[in-house]
């Protein structure tokens, strides 16, 4: 098999705090990644949090996502409802257009939207929810998404660029669709590094049941997620990044 055409890149979810409650070690994992999804106030932050994350993200020049997610703070957002089509075009809407708010403030341009969570999942499974999340997302802003998944598959259909993610911190099921937790799991560092080599190298993952499971992320650019809610997130990212380095050395990226 011929190997990604494209650099291998990071995103981490940062700016999921909310009020004076803490999530995550934004300030470390800033150096290591080169994009970040800030949550946009329905599965966690808040107006000073978003405006705090924004202003971290221009000092050290990351580029900078929407990470919309379901309208549940209790849940965080890892949670599956039930909405209408119009609803998920709204909340999309809103929360992205919560977060340009503060970008524009900072002169920091919107480089993606990555949906949360369970939205995410049933953004995977479920063509309809897609094609309603798509239709929020403001025109020429590509989405980062699971290749091969109804995501997709609707921002093909609405129009929407597209990245490929993979991911350093979450299981696959052997449909080849995530595994999502409420709360994140530890991960051993040897079990991360062999998780992202394979997705890199091979294009197919482990799955929970021990089957292996394509990936095909065909020439969409590439990035690989972690997790800021992660127990050891740092070093998850760190373990991930040197993984990532050396696949893009190998492959002169």
């Amino acid at each position: 098999m011929p190997p990604i055409k494209h650099k291998a890149l990071i995103n981490v979810d940062l700016g999921e705090a909310y009020g004076n409650w803490t999530c995550g070690p934004d300030e470390e994992l800033l150096p290591l990644i080169d994009h970040a999804n800030i949550a946009c106030g329905f599965h966690a932050s808040d107006p000073l949090i978003m405006q705090q994350t924004v202003r971290l993200c221009k000092q050290h020049s990351i580029a900078v996502g929407a990470h919309p997610g379901l309208p549940d703070l209790q849940g965080f957002g890892r949670r599956a409802m039930t909405l209408a089509p119009d609803e998920l075009t709204a909340l999309t809407v809103y929360q992205v257009g919560a977060l340009q708010g503060f970008l524009q403030r900072e002169g920091v341009p919107l480089h993606h939207v990555k949906p949360h969570g369970a939205l995410y999942g049933m953004m995977c499974r479920d063509y309809e929810v897609a094609v309603a999340v798509m239709r929020g997302i403001p025109a020429g802003v590509p989405v980062f998404g699971l290749a091969g998944t109804q995501m997709e598959r609707a921002a093909r259909e609405v129009g929407v660029a597209f990245w490929a993610e993979m991911y350093g911190d979450v299981m696959y099921s052997a449909d080849g669709m995530l595994v999502i937790d409420r709360k994140k799991k530890p991960w051993k560092g040897e079990d991360v590094e062999k998780h992202v080599e394979q997705q890199l190298r091979t294009e197919s993952v482990t799955a929970v049941d021990g089957s292996t499971v394509r990936l095909p992320v065909q020439d969409y650019p590439i990035s690989i997620c972690c997790h800021s809610d992660s127990p050891g997130c740092v070093d998850i990212v760190k373990t991930t990044k040197a993984v990532v380095d050396r696949f893009n050395k190998e492959y002169g990226r």
